[in-house]
């Protein structure tokens, strides 16, 4: 084969290791406790946006390797562990491009008893130390979700009717017809495409309370159920940071989980069961806490300048 050399050089792994090593330290020196989470789990995410890698051992043990330590990570929170950090390797299948990989690099963290502010002000702190810019924490603008979408979309994401939201988002005739009813998919390609692109490129742009039919597993805004208490973090167009005031209501999570998986039926998607682990763990008792994930090689990518997620990478991983 003539394609065995890694993408990248040493230069490239010696800025990638300093870089996890001030993300460890940050952790180390706010009192998180590190914890190991399986790749491997019985139930796979729900969420619409996001295809599982499946994985099969034997006829009737099915497993999907982890979009995301996020369950595994709350049914510690539940039995009463503290303040929580992961950094481990995450799968999502069918993502590839200059910006999405199969298989990368996760941090996750959740902090007992945070608010919105709180848990954004510490993702802005943890994304400035692992660039070593301390200086980018005061260069932040914080916006709702719906203040961009009417400054940069003209299209109010609260009140649109779902047609009009899947007209803004494309002129391709093909395109609105696959996107049909779907609202939440026409708001993330509008938020993608229109929105984004005009964020200030060397700046942070905090975009919070998405609406409550993207909320995920984020709790509602106490103050306005129309939308949740959760966030994303861009670098210019360059989504880094999504993050929640995290659902406690088992009851209402297992509605969520029955919403999506029927979504995803509709769609043609593959079906899934809902994580009754997590829903154990939620019933249980979660206490309240706030959660955010981070892209390594994304914030490697702000670090080094770089277009191209391949360039801040050693090997690409092929699931075809």
């Amino acid at each position: 084969m003539s394609d065995w050399k890694p993408l990248s050089d040493t230069r490239v792994a010696m800025r990638r290791a300093a870089m996890l090593e001030r993300a460890r330290q940050y952790f180390s020196d706010q009192g998180l406790l590190s914890v190991d989470t399986p790749a491997l789990s019985r139930y796979a995410t729900s969420d619409r946006n996001i295809e599982n890698l499946g994985v099969r051992s034997k006829p009737g043990t099915d497993s999907f390797l982890q979009t995301s330590p996020e369950t595994y990570m709350k049914r510690l929170l539940a039995s009463g562990y503290p303040d929580i950090y992961s950094i481990c390797r995450v799968f999502r299948d069918g993502e590839s491009g200059k910006r999405h990989l199969p298989e990368f690099t996760m941090a996750e963290w959740y902090r007992l008893g945070y608010e919105l502010d709180a848990i954004i002000d510490d993702c802005v702190d943890f994304i400035a130390t692992c660039l070593n810019l301390e200086s980018l924490s005061g260069n932040v603008v914080k916006c709702d979700y719906n203040d961009v979408m009417l400054e940069f979309a003209d299209v109010n994401a609260l009140d649109a009717s779902t047609s009009e939201l899947v007209e803004r988002a494309t002129n391709d005739a093909r395109l609105q017809t696959e996107l049909k009813d779907d609202r939440s998919a026409a708001l993330d390609l509008i938020m993608s495409k229109v929105v984004a692109p005009c964020f200030e490129p060397d700046k942070l742009t905090v975009v919070q309370h998405y609406p409550a039919g993207q909320a995920a597993l984020a709790r509602l805004c106490p103050g306005d159920h129309r939308v949740a208490d959760r966030f994303e973090v861009f670098c210019g167009d360059l989504e880094l940071a999504n993050g929640y005031v995290e659902l406690t209501d088992s009851g209402e999570q297992r509605r969520r989980f029955e919403e999506d998986i029927a979504m995803r039926e509709q769609s043609g998607q593959s079906s899934l069961l809902a994580d009754e682990s997590l829903l154990a763990a939620l019933q249980a008792g979660l206490p309240e806490c706030a959660g955010v994930s981070v892209g390594l090689e994304r914030l490697h990518m702000v670090l080094d300048q770089a277009e191209d997620i391949g360039d801040v990478i050693t090997f690409m991983t092929r699931t075809s």
